[in-house]
């Protein structure tokens, strides 16, 4: 395995993690601000239809960028409006939006399977590996998303309406309008995974044989194997990555083990590492897990899934 396998694939995992470190992202600023957003799965799916139905009928990235953010702020705001307004399960709302959103993608994604549409173009990047702007992108937002967070005025606002909304309130905060203004951003940041599936990594729209149904699931778990922290949080995503490329490389070495398998060995892996690390919480992980993974111990926003009342 020479050097430049190595540069190939870990390029190919930052190219192929780019859509989950935006939907990661996105739903980190919408939890820390106090609001579950559950819909993650069916969002992203119907955002790859939409930004990819509109590419290809206006020839226009741009505008197919535009129909996926679109897409993501539209069914994020039904989330904020039922939450935050009419005080509805957030867990409830936001499952039954992710299995609406997800047939509604299949279902008006029926003209636009296997036809031809713009592709993001890609660029060299030191000299023999190619990569394109939304994968450029995806490592801005997470710089962007970390420093708003944790080094701006507004950023201690978010956390403060994540965590004691009551003294948020007292402060002079209109802690339910952060919370609406933050969840809508969010599902926009997170609308954007769809085209950057749709338009770069898998181009093309193919129902449901696409490769996204379940990414929305990973990312939810990845926010909190992330604790919260845009960082940490894209560490688990090209985790997630990082797994994903190595199945594709340790296929030819297996022969005896079914394709399916590898394909699907990411998925079990995550979940696992998500529970040992979360798992530091309680008491047999402080007493057995070594002290590396008791410092990944996490806790959410004290606040997140509580509605605010005045």
């Amino acid at each position: 395995m020479n050097i430049d396998f190595i540069w190939m694939g870990l390029a190919g995992v930052l190219v192929t993690t780019a859509p989950v470190i935006c939907a990661v992202v996105g739903e980190t600023l919408t939890e820390r601000a106090g609001v579950i957003n559950l819909s993650l799965n069916g969002l992203i799916l119907l955002s790859a239809m939409a930004s990819f139905a509109v590419a290809s009928t206006t020839q226009s990235l741009w505008l197919g960028f535009l129909a996926g953010a679109g897409a993501g702020a539209v069914v994020s705001l039904i989330v904020a409006f039922c939450s935050i307004t009419l005080r509805q399960s957030q867990v409830a709302v936001g499952f039954v939006l992710a299995l609406l959103c997800r047939d509604l993608a299949y279902f008006l994604g029926n003209p636009f399977i296997n036809i031809q549409g713009p592709v993001v173009p890609s660029f060299r990047w030191l000299n023999s590996i190619s990569v394109d702007a939304v994968t450029v992108f995806s490592v801005f937002v997470i710089v962007g998303a970390w420093f708003w967070i944790f080094h701006t005025r507004p950023g201690l606002v978010l956390r403060g309406v994540g965590e004691r909304p009551s003294a948020a309130y007292v402060r002079g905060v209109n802690v339910n309008r952060i919370r609406y203004f933050y969840t809508i951003l969010g599902g926009a940041i997170v609308g954007l995974a769809g085209p950057a599936y749709s338009l770069s990594v898998k181009a093309g729209w193919r129902g449901t044989i696409s490769g996204l149904d379940g990414i929305g699931w990973i990312a939810l778990a990845v926010v909190i194997f992330g604790g919260w922290n845009p960082i940490r949080a894209a560490a688990g995503a090209y985790l997630f990555g990082l797994l994903q490329w190595l199945g594709v490389v340790l296929q030819p070495a297996l022969p005896g083990v079914p394709s399916q398998v590898l394909q699907v060995a990411p998925f079990p892996v995550m979940i696992l590492t998500l529970v040992f690390v979360n798992s530091g919480n309680g008491g047999w992980g402080r007493r057995v897990l070594p002290r590396i993974l008791r410092s990944f111990r996490v806790s959410p926003p004290a606040a997140l899934g509580v509605p605010f009342e005045t």
